[in-house]
């Protein structure tokens, strides 16, 4: 099958926006955080210690894993958070499958406790939500993130792609 001269301009010129858009894209994302990591939201947990190791930005997400029969997960006030009163709380995330997805959506302090006992013994979590940096100017020697390879990988099969198309 011969292949136009014009239809191979004009996927060469589609391929190549592509990629402009592809190398354009912003290196952040939102991010999946599990609570607790390999333990989940459980007893014997020190969630502060674990929320210290990480930084949340808008539009990351919290995902509790738990025991469905012997947690829940309540976000309370600070007052709440730490006197553990789970009486009042502002949302109960608790869907009753032991997965339940938090949006940090607004840049805050977020609070959140187990209403089954387990707070007294350090079942709570407060995070901190801030604002993403501002994109930084380029480097000459800048670390490269899994997103900026990828893309990298995506430009490089791309022109591939259109010398492969053009030869043809």
């Amino acid at each position: 099958m011969r292949i136009s001269r014009s239809s191979r301009w004009s996927t060469a010129v589609g391929v190549l926006f592509c990629a402009v858009v592809m190398v354009m894209l912003p290196d952040v994302s939102a991010k999946r955080f599990i609570v607790g990591g390999n333990m989940g939201w459980t007893s014997n947990v020190n969630y502060t210690l674990w929320a210290g190791n990480q930084t949340f930005y808008l539009g990351d997400w919290l995902y509790f894993v738990y025991d469905r029969n012997q947690n829940d997960v309540l976000e309370v006030n600070k007052t709440n958070y730490e006197t553990c009163n789970a009486e009042h709380p502002l949302h109960n995330y608790t869907t009753g499958a032991g997965r339940d997805v938090v949006p940090l959506n607004v840049t805050r302090d977020y609070y959140f406790i187990s209403s089954k006992g387990f707070c007294y013994g350090g079942m709570k979590l407060h995070v901190h939500v801030i604002n993403l940096p501002p994109p930084q100017a380029a480097t000459v020697k800048s670390h490269s993130s899994r997103f900026t390879a990828v893309k990298n990988q995506l430009f490089i099969s791309l022109v591939v792609a259109v010398a492969a198309i053009w030869d043809t």
